[in-house]
């Protein structure tokens, strides 16, 4: 079994989703999704001008979305990043707690996120994603700080440090630029089975 963390709103997840999946297919393998919740990290301030620090940022920020955006396009896929990001908490307690195979609920949610700017902390929107998706689940808002506190603090303690996380046996990689090191552990596993 292959074990991968993600965090919706995270478009490096995204971007992940599809070499997973076909990956996990290649070689009839599951793959188990666990919520992580990620946040974007602050630049460490080393100069007094805070305009330059400021700047910095900003083009480090611009750098990436451009890059994330030209990967999404190679993979064919037209998306935008949303005018305002939302924290997808809900959703993600819902994967928390989900039983069975989940890849039709983090393939959903993850388009309903990228390709319509869904909310995913509504609960309407949330149990829309659930049932479309065969999952019968009733969750409220109130308890899915409760679950994602459980379930971050778990995954930290695992070493999970950002999304998306894979871990195969006891190794950990962060980052879908490891595919073909995750492929070659798989094989690995594989054959010692």
């Amino acid at each position: 079994m292959l074990t991968v963390y993600v965090d919706f709103k995270s478009l490096p997840s995204y971007l992940a989703l599809k070499p997973t999946l076909a990956l996990a297919n290649r070689y009839g393998v599951s793959v188990d999704w666990r919520p992580f919740v990620t946040w974007e990290r602050d630049i460490p301030q080393e100069t007094h001008d805070a305009a330059l620090s400021k700047r910095h940022h900003e083009v480090r920020m611009a750098s990436q979305r451009s890059t994330d955006l030209m990967y999404a396009a190679l993979q064919g896929m037209h998306l935008t990043y949303p005018e305002i990001a939302t924290e997808a908490n809900l959703a993600l307690a819902a994967l928390a707690l989900l039983k069975g195979d989940k890849t039709a609920f983090v393939q959903e949610t993850f388009d309903a996120y990228w390709q319509r700017h869904a909310n995913l902390n509504d609960k309407s929107v949330v149990g829309s994603l659930l049932s479309a998706t065969g999952f019968d689940l009733e969750l409220s808002a109130a308890s899915a700080p409760s679950v994602m506190a459980d379930v971050q603090s778990a995954a930290q303690e695992a070493g999970v440090v950002d999304a998306p996380c894979f871990v195969i046996a006891t190794q950990l990689f962060v980052g879908r630029q490891h595919l073909p090191w995750i492929e070659e552990c798989l094989l690995a596993e594989l054959s010692f089975q």
